[in-house]
């Protein structure tokens, strides 16, 4: 098997112009895969080159934003579907030495790619975590250990069969990976009771630059606080982490009415923005802004209001007339349900659909899209909504979600975690435009109308810097090449994403941890030597 691979790679690369000067280098890191991988479990089964008939359908399986999957993506020129840790393990320590730039993959829902494709002319291959999902819980100690490959939608099923009381705080949509989510932040429904995923993480596991298996007692603290929110790609490869598991009461309830413009949304939105921070800790109640089409008037502004609250109907619709009455919530709005329920409800499944659907890892749809990010720390008028809404017309497929912060969020210190949108953060918006048609000209287009938009937010949200959220991947923010000025061009998304205390610090562990910066990518953590 190790024959034909190396003689199919060697085939394709022959007839591929510039890969010449790293045939070489790429014929000896396959002989070395198969050298240091552990000879019980043969990594030869689970190397595709693009002479495989079955490269095509590996690669696009993980391919979440379908800007990425045209014939003039860059690939990678080998994916390893990892089995075992001695596939990672190799792969890291082969790839080091023979100076090929390393992906690591697990759900493939970074935003911009960069879990798979590379904007430089490097060498990249991927090493694919799917295989390796395990997830170990423990309900007597309120623990579990969730492999980076599985997905949230697994791990909140496999929750939800040992106990209908218990959760964890993670994100919306269950097809996203567990790697980048926890190690960027992760963020979810139950934030404003329990923080982040980062925040109830107890231990990992990771394979460092040299293709050692760490904990978190033999990493130590600082690197171990450097995965848990400042990005795992650029430390190492993680394999697993323990998490602590959250009580949940048994009924939920949810919500999600809707109003427009001709029901006064700019004044309902200028009270969300005063109120939605500063609601009982136990209720998340997001505002989701879109474009829709009125045959009278043309084109309206509406907005969801898709809500979670940990407790039962009479109690939130009593809490929200007093906080909130210009929404005007009735208890026939509501419905009560379990925990596991409610996040098939909030990811837009039908009532009554079985939670095992969480198990699947087809994503509902597929499409290019482009996504960014903000922080609002300021309230916004009746007048500015109007402005926004108006804005949002002029430009095409455009929708904003405001998230609300306060709760446990404004109780942990910024620097707990390299994550520090903490306290001063009234919600976090994310500009989200979705297409359908392929090709260039379209995602100039589209990619346009999403830079415009944000730029009209300039006003009415965080300055100095412009905050953002790293599990929101965005490249217009600053790109690393990894040269000479690599310190300062990381400074410029690196204060965006962490803020400067926190992006000084995951420089110096980054630093001391991988000081030839072989885990890098074009948003990743420098060197200081660099």
């Amino acid at each position: 098997m190790h024959i034909s691979i190396l003689t199919l790679l060697l085939v394709f690369l022959s007839t591929q112009s510039s890969a010449t000067t790293s045939t070489s280098a790429i014929t000896r890191f396959i002989q070395c895969l198969n050298t240091r991988s552990d000879p019980s479990f043969p990594i030869t089964g689970d190397l595709y080159t693009p002479a495989n008939s079955s490269y095509p359908s590996v690669l696009q399986n993980y391919i979440r934003n379908l800007r990425f999957n045209e014939t003039t993506t860059p690939k990678p020129f080998i994916i390893i579907t990892a089995e075992h840790v001695s596939h990672i393990q190799a792969a890291v320590v082969c790839g080091k030495q023979n100076r090929l730039l390393m992906k690591t993959r697990s759900g493939g829902h970074d935003y911009e790619g960069l879990s798979y494709l590379t904007n430089t002319n490097e060498p990249v291959f991927v090493v694919d975590m799917f295989n390796l999902r395990s997830i170990n819980v423990d309900i007597e100690k309120e623990t579990a250990w969730v492999q980076a490959g599985a997905t949230l939608g697994e791990v909140y099923y496999r929750i939800s069969e040992k106990s209908n009381k218990h959760g964890f705080p993670s994100g919306v949509c269950p097809t996203v990976g567990v790697g980048g989510h926890f190690s960027g932040g992760g963020y979810g429904n139950l934030m404003r009771k329990y923080g982040l995923s980062v925040d109830n993480i107890v231990d990992a596991q990771l394979i460092d630059v040299n293709g050692k298996l760490l904990n978190r007692k033999s990493m130590g603290e600082d690197l171990f606080w450097a995965i848990t929110g400042g990005g795992g790609v650029s430390f190492g490869v993680v394999l697993a982490y323990k998490i602590k598991l959250v009580r949940v009461p048994e009924v939920v309830t949810v919500f999600n009415i809707e109003r427009t413009e001709e029901q006064n949304l700019s004044m309902i939105a200028e009270r969300w923005v005063q109120v939605a921070d500063k609601l009982d800790d136990n209720v998340f109640l997001r505002m989701i802004f879109s474009v829709r089409n009125n045959t009278n008037v043309g084109k309206i502004v509406g907005a969801g209001f898709p809500t979670l609250y940990l407790g039962n109907s009479r109690d939130l619709v009593n809490l929200l007339d007093k906080d909130f009455p210009e929404l005007g919530l009735q208890e026939s709005d509501c419905i009560e349900m379990s925990w596991v329920e409610s996040v098939l409800y909030y990811t837009g499944f039908p009532i009554g659909t079985p939670t095992s659907v969480l198990l699947s890892r087809t994503p509902q749809r597929l499409n290019p899209f482009k996504i960014k990010s903000d922080y609002v720390q300021n309230p916004i008028s009746k007048q500015d909504f109007e402005y926004i809404f108006e804005r949002m017309k002029e430009l095409e497929n455009q929708m904003l979600a405001f998230n609300p912060y306060g709760g446990r969020m404004s109780k942990i210190s910024e620097f707990a975690k390299p994550f520090p949108h903490r306290a001063g953060n009234i919600a976090k918006i994310q500009y989200e435009v979705n297409w359908d048609e392929l090709g260039d000209e379209a995602e100039n287009r589209f990619l346009n109308f999403t830079r415009l938009m944000y730029d009209y937010m300039t006003p009415f949200v965080s300055k100095n810097p412009r905050e953002a959220f790293l599990n929101y991947r965005d490249l217009d923010i600053g790109i690393n090449t990894h040269g000479r000025n690599a310190y300062v061009e990381g400074m410029v998304y690196g204060h965006k994403y962490f803020k400067e205390t926190n992006y000084r610090r995951l420089v110096r562990v980054k630093t001391r941890v991988d000081p030839d910066n072989f885990f890098r990518n074009e948003q990743s953590i420098p060197t200081l030597s660099s």
